[in-house]
């Protein structure tokens, strides 16, 4: 049984001007949408970025979970490309109550933590996040997400809407395991 527990955060901003933006210069940076959708990549990113961080809640979708959660009109991908490699990504989602932007995931591949990405990227995904014609930005993490994590999110401008306990995602076996769906 898993008693480990973990503190999950939802933050929220409520203007564009509470934005305290971060850029990196980083020439051969380059964020994209993905304006054809690939659920494979989806899972790819979201398993390579997440796994040291035990990420929940798609570790057991299917093939089809996938492709219905990232088809929808309302969703967006963005990937950092470093010179030209995958360097961290970010799913942002439009939700019609209340005109809410919501950042689903954000993150960097492991090489690419430590230099500086983090704040660009999230400065990035939050400025799309407003262009959507949002009302609010949003987003959620927990204790055993990257450590910078919730303090980029406040220092970008974020302030903590509330907070809940519960029990931590399991730690998955084997980073194949995720990306397979299966044991090794």
């Amino acid at each position: 049984m898993n008693t480990e527990m973990k503190t999950t955060y939802i933050l929220e901003m409520l203007s564009p001007d509470k934005l305290n933006p971060k850029y990196g210069d980083f020439p051969d940076l380059r964020i994209e949408r993905m304006e054809a959708k690939c659920p494979e990549f989806n899972k790819f990113l979201h398993t390579i970025v997440g796994y040291d961080y035990r990420w929940g809640g798609r570790s057991k979708w299917s093939k089809e979970d996938w492709h219905k959660h990232v088809n929808r009109d309302e969703m967006e991908t963005w990937v950092a490309y470093l010179s030209g490699t995958p360097a961290g990504y970010f799913e942002l989602e439009r939700r019609p109550e209340g005109r809410i932007s919501y950042i689903l995931c954000l993150g960097l591949l492991p090489q690419f933590i430590g230099k500086g990405l983090g704040g660009h990227l999230l400065t990035k995904a939050i400025e799309r996040g407003w262009e959507m014609g949002a009302n609010k930005v949003q987003v959620g993490t927990c204790s055993h997400d990257h450590p910078h994590a919730l303090k980029n999110y406040l220092a970008r401008g974020f302030h903590i809407q509330y907070t809940r306990e519960g029990t931590a995602n399991k730690p998955i076996k084997s980073f194949w395991e995720l990306v397979l769906g299966k044991e090794e």
